[in-house]
């Protein structure tokens, strides 16, 4: 044995009832009698099994919560990209909208001026990237009005639309993922 003890010497208990029960004193090993070292052998047998087995179940608990940890972390760093990635898009939607607005307005007078085009692209690009995000657009003229995605500024008599559906966008509204970012503008048919 190695356990700081001559290897013929293993701690027993004393059989003195004077003395309390957790004292140990040095016994010669070889000196006891065989059903006696065969009893010492087990005890310590069992106990080595028991701490073996208290270790295991450590080592497991450890790994579990380590695995745990990782999980949570990993989540937090795709949460806190999201979320990131969220405000950039919230940021930028009212330049997108802007320069919707810009080519709506030119008429088809200028359409065949090479900056005219250049806005439109910028403005193809600049969309193409959103989407790629996960951004899309609310669907609203000729939809039914719904207070989740819409936000009402008008309420008009229409004969192109029955009562409770959306007559027109004043602004856009878009959906990143399956959250509404920006509710949609809209005037609603009486």
């Amino acid at each position: 044995m190695t356990n700081g003890h001559n290897d013929s010497e293993i701690p027993v208990p004393e059989p003195d009832d004077s003395q309390p029960e957790t004292q140990e004193s040095i016994v010669d090993f070889d000196s006891l009698p065989a059903e006696d070292q065969v009893i010492i052998l087990q005890q310590n047998l069992d106990e080595a099994r028991d701490e073996l087995g208290q270790s295991r179940e450590q080592v497991q608990r450890a790994q579990a919560e380590l695995a745990n940890f990782r999980r949570r972390t990993e989540e937090d760093q795709a949460t806190l990209r999201q979320d990131a990635n969220r405000r950039l898009i919230i940021n930028l939607l009212p330049v997108v909208d802007e320069l919707e607005l810009a080519i709506n307005h030119l008429g088809n007078g200028d359409a065949g001026d090479s900056w005219v085009e250049g806005v439109k692209l910028i403005h193809r690009k600049a969309h193409g990237v959103l989407e790629s995000e996960g951004l899309t657009r609310i669907d609203t003229v000729g939809v039914q009005f719904d207070p989740l995605q819409h936000e009402a500024v008008a309420i008009v008599d229409s004969d192109q639309q029955p009562s409770g559906y959306v007559v027109e966008a004043v602004r856009n509204g878009y959906r990143l993922r399956d959250r509404v970012i920006q509710a949609a503008q809209v005037v609603v048919a009486r």
